[in-house]
């Protein structure tokens, strides 16, 4: 069973802690958990049932109104939503929902209606990334089990793959060359995968060594490959070096690289980017690193 603290529920539901509380008070649906200190948690029930909640609010029901309707009422109206949802909040629901849920066929038929609609990279910018960036921090703390991120990254990943395989690289004339992996001990390749096609479509020339990768090895690459640009991402740290000592270590190794990197402690603020080091937050910042 999970548990999740009121600042996980926060980050996952996009609800305030405030209106948690308010609800909880006002209407008597929303009961958490208390540890033996009294510390309030909720369970994946009470978290699916916020998330609910939380879309049929959003979408204009008033939550007196919600709070009268029985289980099946207010499951049944919130999955009507979801399946003829564009907007990315609704479409984020369903795909937390899903993951809770390990709800293969529900978080397909929602991550390609939404690539039907918006097409693959505006679907990553507007609903993948916030995705994982949600539950990322989830992942980090533990709160989200290792089996859920594993159901989900590998549904996402077999997306991103079938995207690269069919991208069909843009004109440039003046392509760079990059080095893509993750550090030794890491292991969350999504957005490292993504960056691969973006950089594959405007048809720079990439290496992509995936994850986990010592670092003496750049050294070899870096002499064979003689790259412009080395990406990085870390989501998780390996408990010997921190991201922010690595970071340092790879722009003193390769003083004539410019080094981008990302992931959930950058993305957090908790560390200090050296200053050959391109942070990345958004797909956004990820173009403007490239150029």
């Amino acid at each position: 069973m999970g548990q999740y603290s009121i600042k996980d529920v926060e980050t996952l539901s996009g609800l305030k802690a405030h209106t948690l509380r308010i609800w909880e008070q006002r209407y008597g649906f929303l009961k958490p958990e208390r540890t033996d200190t009294n510390i309030r948690y909720y369970t994946d029930e009470q978290l699916k049932l916020i998330i609910k909640v939380a879309s049929l609010n959003r979408n204009g029901m008033k939550i007196s109104k919600i709070a009268t309707l029985k289980k099946d009422e207010l499951s049944n109206m919130v999955l009507k939503i979801h399946e003829e949802a564009f907007l990315p909040n609704d479409l984020l629901d369903a795909l937390i929902l899903a993951m809770l849920d390990f709800d293969e066929k529900r978080f397909e038929k929602t991550l390609s209606t939404a690539i039907l609609k918006l097409g693959f990279e505006k679907s990553f910018v507007e609903l993948i990334f916030p995705f994982l960036m949600r539950t990322g921090v989830m992942w980090l703390t533990g709160s989200v089990r290792v089996v859920q991120e594993h159901f989900i990254s590998n549904l996402i990943r077999r997306k991103i793959c079938v995207a690269i395989d069919s991208v069909f690289g843009e004109k440039n004339e003046n392509p760079k060359k990059f080095i893509l992996f993750l550090p030794e001990g890491e292991t969350h390749e999504l957005l490292l995968l993504f960056t691969e096609y973006i950089l594959r479509k405007y048809n720079h020339e990439v290496v992509y060594l995936g994850s986990s990768l010592p670092f003496n090895e750049l050294e070899y690459i870096n002499q064979a490959f003689n790259p412009d640009f080395l990406v990085t991402y870390q989501t998780v740290s390996n408990g010997q070096i921190t991201f922010e000592e690595y970071l340092e270590k790879l722009c003193a190794a390769f003083p004539h690289c410019k080094i981008i990197a990302g992931g959930a402690q950058v993305a957090a603020g908790d560390i200090k980017i050296p200053l050959n080091c391109k942070p990345v937050t958004s797909i956004e910042s990820l173009l403007a690193a490239i150029g």
